[in-house]
């Protein structure tokens, strides 16, 4: 078996290409646990969502059942019946 040296260019070149190729590594993994902490946040988000369009949701049949069918003007608070 024979064995030649590199040249010291080319040990450079190689060393280079193996830093790069771990701080690459080391850049999609911390991307990839930012992307997970979204993913959780838009989880919580979503649930909140929910939560809300159920409020809404039991808000609208107390005040329909209050004061029957019509529409609101919020800025004036007056109910106007249909």
């Amino acid at each position: 078996m024979e064995t030649k040296l590199l040249t010291q260019e080319e040990i450079t070149q190689l060393k280079n290409t193996r830093e790069k190729r771990f701080q690459l590594v080391e850049s999609f993994g911390i991307l990839e646990s930012r992307i997970q902490e979204i993913n959780l946040q838009k989880e919580t988000l979503k649930e909140e969502l929910k939560k809300l369009i159920q409020e809404e949701t039991n808000l609208g049949k107390t005040l329909q059942q209050k004061y029957g069918d019509g529409s609101i003007n919020l800025e004036k608070g007056e109910f106007i019946t249909s």
